[in-house]
């Protein structure tokens, strides 16, 4: 059970801060505006199990399809730990509180209530991606994957079930900010959220830093054995 609540812990600080529950309800509310409640809950359900299917697939497929290219476990890690690390940075040196640029991209002009039942349509695109979950998502959720280094297949199915129960928990947090983002809108600064974005930003810079060391340390290994 260590081993599951590890990859728990593992998982969800490393997709907090990408995800950004709060920031990106900031701007799934300006995107559907002056809707009814029941409109944001019916969005907000559809998208949180989007972005259950949606990371779960990636875990699933992510190994075979780094098998498929011929990428090595420590590559992975390295560039990985390195995109991470980048991503982390950037969060600290943020400015403000605004969400980062790879989700605002594909934002639309704010619409009416004339215009409810075209919501409907977007809530895979661009409401759960790249909104909610953008490609620095993809690639955290891609190397924490591939670093599950498991013997047993019981531990990596705990390691997988715990990366799981991680996206659970942050779709939860995704329905709750999307479905009362009005009212979080009203109570919470912005000045408070960021706050608490740049600690765990510090988090996650010191995941990537740990993960691109262990990636590090098995290519030089053998290189040093030799010499």
């Amino acid at each position: 059970m260590f081993l599951l609540w590890k990859y728990f812990a593992l998982g969800f600080s490393a997709l907090l801060p990408l995800v950004n529950p709060l920031g990106s309800a900031l701007i799934f509310l300006g995107l559907v505006g002056a809707a009814p409640i029941d409109i944001y809950r019916g969005l907000a359900r559809r998208i949180a199990i989007n972005t259950v299917i949606f990371f779960a697939v990636i875990q699933l497929i992510g190994s075979y399809l780094l098998g498929f290219f011929g990428i090595s476990l420590p590559i992975v890690q390295v560039s990985g730990g390195m995109v991470i690390a980048m991503i982390a940075w950037s969060l600290l040196n943020q400015p403000d509180s605004t969400p980062s640029p790879e989700k605002t991209e594909a934002a639309v002009p704010a619409v009416t209530p004339a215009e409810i039942d075209s919501l409907q349509q977007k809530a895979f695109y661009p409401f759960t991606f790249p909104i909610t979950a953008g490609p620095g998502c993809i690639v955290v959720m891609l190397t924490l994957s591939v670093h599950n280094e498991q013997t047993t297949l019981e531990d990596k199915v705990l390691a997988h079930v715990g990366l799981f129960i991680a996206v659970l928990v942050l779709s939860a947090l995704i329905y709750l900010c999307y479905a009362y983002a009005p009212k979080i809108a009203r109570t919470i600064s912005p000045a408070t959220a960021h706050g608490i974005l740049r600690v765990v930003a510090f988090i996650l810079l010191c995941i990537g830093v740990q993960i691109a060391w262990n990636g590090l340390s098995d290519l030089l290994t053998p290189l040093l054995q030799k010499s």
